[in-house]
């Protein structure tokens, strides 16, 4: 597509969305054990909610062509929903394994997603450190348990 510049406003609202991620480990970290379990159930929730918004923009991209020659972005666009529904439904140590996976997975669709010509050259620069640090916030998380 393109190779201009991370837009701006991307990078500020790409940013944003780690904060609960980064709060959450933190706050497993520093929180008296009592608000583990809201913290714990916090992060999860978030990150199925966010690994559902990231396939779906996965939708978007196939829509750029109707959907014809992009049958695996409109997988990637439904199976990270069903992913993180799955997610929430599991032992919290599975879920945490889960999500990253996921998440791993998803950042291989974004840089696919690019390579075909659907998402600006851009994207991965965006992606790489977003992805990095959710799945370092995960990581940290899931020790502190």
């Amino acid at each position: 597509m393109n190779d201009r510049a991370i837009p701006r406003i991307v990078l500020w609202l790409g940013y944003a969305g780690l904060v609960p991620f980064v709060a959450s480990a933190v706050a497993l970290g520093i929180a008296p054990p009592r608000l583990h379990g809201f913290v714990l159930y916090s992060l999860l929730t978030y990150g199925a909610v966010i690994l559902s918004f990231m396939g779906a923009v996965h939708w978007g991209l196939a829509m750029r062509d109707d959907g014809v020659s992009s049958p695996v972005q409109l997988a990637l666009s439904v199976v990270p929903a069903l992913v993180g529904w799955v997610s929430l439904a599991l032992a919290p140590m599975t879920s945490f394994v889960v999500l990253i996976v996921a998440f791993a997975a998803l950042y291989v669709g974004d840089r696919r997603a690019v390579r075909l010509g659907l998402a600006p050259t851009w994207y991965p620069r965006l992606r790489l450190p977003l992805t990095v640090i959710v799945i370092v916030s995960l990581v940290v998380s899931a020790l502190l348990v």
